[in-house]
């Protein structure tokens, strides 16, 4: 299918189809406004979005959110939902940092409290917290217990003291998903996993401490926690290297095996695997091992805070209240029971570099949120801050249950690096009153805030489109990157 094909229709204010053409089995819709989808320019994911429509057993739609860009394969922001009886699963539709997410964190301090020491904090959760490529932590594992890391998730980080069990409560899926099996994954994903645990990586993964700015609503707010001029911190980290190489390792025998499949793909990017299949089945056995890392390597990030706040003010556990509202995972593919057409139905939901919205109500919620919905949490750029917004029942029935999870790029990398040359980005972001370090000056560069959307307009694109709503923003004061 070529570009010139994908054209997109204007359905309502902030929906865009597109509709079946080729060898599509479903429509595109993508999630934004005016503004945001002319401002996509040259980017080529709503072909993307059109290739994931071909995928066979695809339910409804293939969807973008507006912080979608182009990704490997599925277009990043892409969310995507297959049945069980002749349905896929693609390494593409999850990404290579499998259950990249993030973990916010809500604290009994106001800013008043810290005004004067936030440059103290963000020296010293940087010097506490490994960061930058290939970074490696405190945390040494056996052959042994990297398999139960794996098999365990959080849950293994709480047992060897890296945290409290009510941790676990407020971490999507209790921070363990089922299904691992770590026979699954190559030596070398078992290698680079076995001394990253702890530690925060590179690129757009970061650590900021956060300061409520606004609250939209009342009840929701309260119910999460939050109040005005509070001190918060989100973590935003993954699998690491394990991640990125359970991935790679699946992609390269996929697109191997992919003529066995009598599936034709439009991009072999798509490459992908039968869910009732012995390598569909062996993947996600994979996957799940990964996400289980990330959810242990967030909650040992977040313990390792949790001391470095206590120290640095010389405060009790009990003054500095650090408590975690939520943890999100963005790159994962997950079985879940939803609604289609009025019917319950068992799915394959891909959601790469997007969010689960469930609803109020929803049983897989923390008995005191189920009367707001789903925490959802959406980092802007390093110099931006963040929005904590709640998931809706029109997500769940409208998305699979799903939402934006950031910003999203305007420019790669390269860009980035080049419209930085010649300024102090770390004086730059001084001058908005935040406080950065990071391990690597090329860092800053390509992490930029031009690089990314407006968050403001990303937000009030699902908050007008229903499929979360805001709950409260909060501004960035100190960040750390790799």
């Amino acid at each position: 299918m070529s570009e010139k094909n994908v054209r997109l229709q204007k359905i309502d204010a902030y929906r865009w189809l597109i509709e079946p053409t080729g060898g599509m089995r479903v429509p595109g819709i993508i999630y934004g406004d005016e503004v945001l989808i002319s401002a996509l320019g040259a980017d080529r994911s709503p072909q993307q979005v059109a290739n994931v429509a071909h995928l066979p057993g695809i339910v409804k739609y293939s969807l973008a959110m507006p912080d979608m860009h182009w990704g490997y394969g599925f277009p990043i922001g892409g969310v995507a939902a297959f049945d069980t009886a002749e349905g896929i699963v693609s390494p593409g539709g999850v990404g290579y940092d499998i259950n990249c997410g993030c973990r916010l964190m809500t604290t009994r301090l106001l800013f008043d409290d810290i005004r004067d020491r936030v440059s103290d904090l963000v020296t010293a959760l940087f010097q506490h917290i490994p960061s930058g490529v290939g970074s490696r932590g405190q945390v040494k594992l056996s052959p042994r217990e990297e398999k139960a890391v794996l098999t365990e998730g959080s849950a293994w980080a709480v047992a060897q003291g890296y945290g409290e069990k009510n941790d676990l409560e407020t971490t999507e899926d209790r921070g363990t998903m089922a299904g691992a099996d770590p026979d699954k994954l190559s030596s070398r994903a078992l290698e680079r996993g076995r001394d990253q645990l702890g530690t925060l990586g590179s690129g757009n993964h970061f650590l900021e401490i956060e300061v409520v700015e606004e609250i939209y609503d009342e009840a929701a707010a309260q119910a999460f926690g939050l109040v005005k001029n509070q001190v918060a911190v989100l973590i935003h980290s993954g699998s690491r290297g394990l991640g990125y190489q359970v991935c790679d390792d699946y992609l390269a025998r996929l697109v191997k095996h992919m003529g066995e499949t009598g599936i034709e793909l439009p991009d072999r990017q798509l490459a992908c695997a039968r869910l009732d299949s012995a390598r569909g089945r062996d993947y996600l056995a994979a996957m799940a091992c990964a996400a289980n890392y990330a959810w242990a390597n967030r909650q040992i990030l977040m313990h390792r805070t949790r001391e470095t706040f206590e120290k640095t003010l010389g405060k009790s556990p009990r003054e500095i209240g650090m408590r975690l509202l939520y943890d999100v995972c963005h790159n994962i593919a997950k079985m879940e029971t939803l609604p289609v057409e009025g019917k319950e139905m068992r799915l394959c939901v891909h959601r790469k570099g997007a969010t689960r919205a469930f609803p109020p109500g929803h049983p897989a919620l923390p008995a005191s949120y189920r009367a707001a919905g789903q925490p959802v949490l959406i980092p802007g750029d390093m110099g931006t801050g963040s929005y904590v917004l709640a998931g809706t029942r029109k997500a769940f029935e409208e998305t699979f249950g799903s939402t934006c999870h950031g910003a999203g790029r305007v420019m790669s990398r390269t860009q980035a690096t080049k419209a930085s040359q010649g300024r102090s980005i770390v004086q730059d972001l001084a001058a908005k009153g935040v406080i950065v370090m990071a391990s690597g000056k090329g860092t800053l560069k390509e992490e930029i805030p031009e690089a990314y959307k407006n968050l403001d307009q990303v937000v009030e694109a699902v908050h007008g489109a229903g499929i979360a709503r805001k709950v409260a923003r909060l501004r960035s004061i100190g960040c750390i990157k790799g």
